[in-house]
Parts: structure tokens; sequence; C-alpha cells
């Protein structure tokens, strides 16, 4: 039922090096047209990165590993796409629609496929405030094996709390260049990680010891965002506290929480947060095709 692209499929046959990307940054994560703009440069990215891109979606009911750049359009311009995380998969399959794929979903299904290594923005994690509500990313995140590269979770979200459920579900946050959990838009959280890498390679090599183990979960690969655009962090913390009461005022809940405080969080910020959130996304993409070219060498030793 899932149907891999010609050139990512061609790819993972060869064993070369091949990096997921998510849709729902294009459907729901950034404004329009700047969401297509950096949907096409992020696959731009890894594919000069030496790595096939393999972004993920549904299109008309069809779960796809590499969308072609008329779906990736369609995916970015299209309203009422549905926000997926992996348990509402079968509904678009269900009625022929279209869905854009959350950290999980795209996890999912790439790791069906046979792609090793997804390259996104921030994870989902545990929520603030008093409802507690977790991410389905931590529940994918502790079961399907894969290098997740990321900027850490979202800012809005309880990092410790997300720290201490990453934990609970058995991944591995790793840091890449930085011994701490980056907080998104800012560098430091004063989060420690479990272990640091300082290049590809160290990524790839203890990538091919967690798989050769056989040990479930993903290998969190957490990069700092690039130094010019990143935040301050007590900017970013005032900003989001009142993001949250806004949020409590107009009754937002559920999965439509963060990208409310997003939202938020850039009208705060004058659209810096935006521009050190598409800073970091390219980062990713270019941090995830040296990992994967990285894997992909090793593999083929």
């Amino acid at each position: 039922m899932i149907r891999t692209s010609s050139p990512v499929a061609a790819a993972l046959a060869e064993r070369r090096a091949v990096v997921a990307l998510e849709s729902t940054v294009l459907a729901h994560g950034l404004p329009r047209p700047r969401n297509l703009e950096v949907g096409r440069a992020m696959e731009q990215a890894v594919a000069d990165g030496g790595a096939v891109p393999a972004t993920v979606g549904i299109v008309a009911g069809v779960p796809r590993v590499g969308l072609d750049a008329a779906q990736v359009e369609r995916m970015a311009m299209t309203d009422g796409v549905l926000k997926l995380s992996t348990r509402d998969l079968a509904v678009p399959v269900a009625r022929g629609t279209d869905g854009a794929t959350t950290v999980a979903a795209t996890m999912w299904l790439a790791g069906r496929a046979g792609v090793q290594v997804f390259a996104t923005g921030g994870i989902g994690g545990v929520h603030r405030g008093e409802d507690r509500d977790v991410s389905a990313d931590i529940t994918e995140l502790g079961r399907t094996p894969m290098v997740v590269v990321c900027a850490g979770a979202k800012s809005v979200l309880d990092l410790p709390g997300t720290r201490e459920a990453l934990e609970t579900a058995g991944v591995l946050v790793v840091g890449y260049g930085t011994d701490e959990l980056p907080a998104f838009y800012s560098a430091r959280s004063g989060i420690a990680v479990d272990v640091r890498v300082d290049d590809a390679d160290q990524a790839a090599e203890l990538w091919r010891a967690h798989r050769g183990l056989g040990l479930p979960g993903a290998l969190l690969l957490c990069v700092p965002p690039p130094a010019e655009q990143a935040l301050d962090a007590d900017e970013v913390e005032g900003a989001i506290a009142d993001a949250l009461a806004g949020a409590r005022r107009e009754g937002i809940r559920g999965k439509e929480v963060t990208p409310y405080l997003l939202r938020a969080v850039a009208a705060a910020t004058g659209g810096r947060s935006l521009e050190a959130n598409v800073a970091l996304l390219l980062n990713n993409a270019r941090v995830g095709a040296a990992v994967a070219v990285a894997i992909a060498r090793a593999d083929a030793a």
C-alpha cells in the first residue's frame, strides 16, 4: 500500500543515501508561499549533500515516500490537507484524500520503506500546562529504528518533561556538536544529552552499533540552530508565556496548540522566530544528508 517513488526506490535498492522529510511543515508549519519555498529548499539541501530526498505524505489516499514536484506543491498550496499522526493514517487512505505527515507518521511510513534517516525541525513532546498532553512523536521515537535529525523539541513544549518522556521511551538523545539539548529556536536549554558526536561519521558509527544490536527506537540526533539566526532563550520564554495565555483564553487544545503557539511566537518576535525555524530546517536537512551519506559509505565498506 505504501508507494515509494522511483528515485527513492532506486536509491534504497542500491543502498545509497536517502533522507526522509515530513510534509506537515508544508501543509501546516509555515505560511504560504514560504512553505513551498522551504520545502523545495530542504529537498535541494538534501540533494546537494549527496542524498536522495524523500518527502512523505498521503496524496489522494495513497501513502507516498518520495513526493514529486507537483505533489509537494499540492501539499503546500491546497486547503484542507489533514494533519496526520500515526493513528490518523487510515483516514485519508480510506477516504481517498490528502494528508500531511507529522514526525510520528513520517517515521512510520519512511521506516517501512527502508529509509534510515529523517530530518525535521523539532519533535513533539510533553505540552506545558495542566493537561500534560504527550505527543505521539514520543511513542513512535520509542519504537521505530531511525536516525531523526532535529533541533530538539519545539521550545513551546515542556522541555524537561519531554526529556524525561524520551528517556522513559528508551530513546537515545545525541548532541551533534553539543552537550545539551537544543531548545529549537535557542541553542541551549541546560538539559544534558545522553552522548555527544561531533561529525557525521561519528553519528553513523553510533547508528550502526545501535542498529547492529537490534535495539528498538530512534537515535535522536539534536543539532543546535545556526548561531546567526538563533534567538535568546529568555526572549523566547517570554513570548511563549504570552502565547500560552492566549491559547487558554481562546480554548485552543490538542493538535492545534503547537501551530497556534508557533504563530504567536513568530508575531511576538517580529518574524525572527520564523527565520530561525527556516534556518534550522535547512541546516537539519544538510546534516541529515551528511549522516545518510556516512551511513551508506560505512555500509558499503
